[in-house]
């Protein structure tokens, strides 16, 4: 089972849209996907028709106490998304509370690692959305993961996020015994406008080694597939989108495959 999270320190991105044409890319070639909806804003599970505010179990329920983390805790949270190899563990408002619950508590870093080793035979491939804060739902979504993919909108603000999430993943490295890789993928890209394409030059020039060549476009199919509850591939595979997150799956792929060599 691969383990990919979905972050950046700055809203409005592309996280969840990552999350869920990715997951839709996978699910269509056969693999079973696990979505983890980490966002107390809860925009993957509403993506899916859910409502954050109703769910009465949530992700919310794996960080309940000290209480050890079961396989029956993780399998009652799954619910059923619109394409039959992918399933979501939801987040709820409730999730809002925990950074104040976590203060003084020992491993509540690792609930998400903890809890994916129930289910590792169940899924081939499990996405995490993040929500844009460090804190104990950050920690644990990089904590779970073997690699990252960090969403850059191609905007001058936007690049300072991502100096930010640097920062972030270089000490999170420092506790870890093997270093988290990341892909950075720019997003919203339009190259109409000098600040789109100034931006992708910068980023270039800044992270040669870490950001993909696979470059998202502005592209309103991906609205579009959102109000149906469909992940974009199913929406519409052809579109420009959709052809780019593709490319940037083949890319993570290959790069998956040589690792294992």
């Amino acid at each position: 089972m691969h383990v990919w999270s979905v972050a950046n320190q700055k809203g409005g991105v592309g996280k969840t849209t990552t999350v869920v044409t990715i997951a839709g890319l996978l699910a269509e070639v056969g693999y079973r996907v696990l979505l983890i909806d980490l966002d107390p804003h809860g925009s993957l599970t509403s993506y899916f028709g859910y409502d954050p505010d109703e769910l009465e179990d949530s992700v919310y329920d794996l960080f309940n106490g000290n209480k050890k983390v079961a396989k029956d805790d993780v399998t009652r949270l799954l619910l059923k998304s619109s394409h039959e190899r992918i399933e979501l563990i939801p987040a709820s408002t409730a999730m809002a509370t925990l950074e104040r619950k976590a203060v003084g508590a020992e491993g509540m870093g690792l609930q998400v690692a903890k809890a994916l080793s129930h289910v590792k035979d169940r899924y081939d491939y499990v996405l995490i959305d993040s929500p844009p804060v460090l804190g104990v739902l950050m920690v644990n979504a990089l904590a779970a993961c073997q690699h990252l993919l960090v969403p850059v909108q191609t905007e001058f603000l936007a690049l300072k996020g991502l100096e930010r999430m640097v920062r972030t993943i270089n000490m999170i490295n420092r506790a870890r015994t093997k270093k988290l890789s990341f892909t950075i993928i720019p997003t919203f890209y339009d190259r109409r406008t000098q600040a789109s394409v100034s931006s992708l030059r910068e980023l270039h020039h800044n992270y040669p080694n870490e950001i993909s060549n696979a470059v998202i476009p502005v592209d309103t199919k991906f609205r579009n597939a959102s109000i149906q509850g469909l992940v974009p591939s199913v929406m519409d595979s052809s579109s420009r989108g959709v052809h780019s997150y593709a490319r940037l799956l083949r890319s993570l792929l290959e790069r998956q495959k040589q690792e294992a060599l």
